[in-house]
């Protein structure tokens, strides 16, 4: 898409200028750095784990770190569909972590007012936005769950329809539907095999991450692992 090509090429021209990029996904990171020498950038992770990162030449970007007050239990993608609501870009806040059962989300400090003045419902719960210590998070480490299952190929459609316990024909229409996103891409394609590390996500099932293919089986499957996350 032509709004894509002007995203990733307005990123890279601002690190040429000396600007940090703004937070970026996995995908919008490899995209950059596959046009930048590696002594042209810095990667800034708000914390380790993290999926979102900014690219910087010298100065460490300027973020602030919000934990989300309310009475009333919310959902990561009722947060996110809060932002968007917004009509904020999602390179203006990063990652949104579960700690401790609070939510936490960083933003970039230029837009921090705006998104603190006018975050004030999430789902329809009424949520207050406080400003809290960048360390708040230094110990934190995304959690997951460990599942092992037996397929004949690790190919999308085959493992989605282990995942979800349906038929592979089940998979293919969410494929269809645009409901199956591979590193932050959607897929348009059964054929797609899965390599160690992808994330991928399925609507209304929750996010993973493929680990790889543990061993093979005496009837020629395939035993592999992958991570729900928490």
């Amino acid at each position: 898409m032509k709004s894509d090509i002007y995203k990733i090429n307005n990123k890279i021209e601002k690190i040429k200028s000396g600007k940090d990029t703004s937070f970026l996904d996995k995908r919008e990171l490899k995209l950059v750095t596959s046009r930048l020498k590696k002594n042209e950038y810095n990667i800034y992770y708000p914390y380790p784990d993290s999926e979102k990162v900014i690219l910087y030449t010298k100065k460490i970007p300027k973020i602030k770190l919000f934990k989300i007050n309310t009475i009333e239990s919310i959902r990561h993608q009722d947060i996110l569909g809060s932002l968007f609501a917004l009509n904020i870009d999602s390179s203006y806040f990063g990652d949104i972590v579960l700690y401790n059962n609070n939510f936490y989300i960083f933003v970039m400090d230029e837009l921090s007012v705006y998104i603190k003045n006018n975050l004030r419902i999430i789902g329809k719960s009424e949520i207050s936005l406080e400003e809290v210590n960048l360390n708040t998070l230094r110990d934190y480490q995304r959690k997951y769950e460990e599942h092992e299952i037996i397929i004949s190929s690790i190919r999308i459609d085959n493992v989605v329809s282990s995942i979800i316990n349906s038929s592979r024909g089940k998979a293919l229409e969410k494929i269809k539907n645009k409901e199956i996103i591979v590193n932050y891409e959607v897929v348009n394609k059964n054929s797609y095999i899965l390599k160690e590390n992808d994330v991928f996500s399925i609507r209304k099932y929750g996010k993973y991450k493929f680990i790889g293919i543990i061993k093979s089986t005496k009837k020629d499957n395939y035993i592999v692992k992958y991570l729900k996350y928490v």
